[in-house]
């Protein structure tokens, strides 16, 4: 089986929320509710990707420093594995602009089992309640 490795983030604002975005229609899993982040490409290290998949998909600069690994997700799907480690950012410059036709919200730690996310985002969701309450 193949393992794919991707990487996601959890912004967390001033005010303790996070930011999470709907799959767009023509994606797999369209409509389900996600972290932003994505794939590694070829020799990339995770933050490295992360940071690269946030000004693409956000429009937002990330430096690694403001990266902190929080937790994993090691998810097998019918035909490949995926290990995705989660990171939580705080700090970031620019402003949050979604450039890929997706919808994003900003939502309380405690009311993100509210909404559909692939498999391998759930399990994500317990160790952001224990950090931001």
């Amino acid at each position: 089986m193949k393992l794919l490795l991707v990487v996601a983030c959890a912004l967390v604002d001033a005010d303790n929320r996070v930011l999470i975005a709907q799959r767009p229609e023509g994606k797999q899993l369209a409509g389900l509710w996600e972290f932003p982040g994505g794939k590694l490409d070829p020799g990339e290290r995770p933050e490295e990707a992360l940071i690269r998949e946030l000004a693409e998909e956000l429009s937002i600069a990330v430096k690694a420093p403001c990266l902190a690994p929080l937790t994993f997700a090691s998810h097998a799907y019918d035909d490949f594995h995926l290990l995705m480690p989660l990171y939580v950012c705080r700090k970031w410059e620019g402003f949050v602009a979604p450039t890929e036709g997706q919808a994003v919200k900003w939502v309380r730690a405690r009311d993100l089992r509210q909404y559909d996310m692939p498999p391998a985002d759930a399990p994500l969701v317990s160790p952001l309640i224990d950090l931001l309450g």
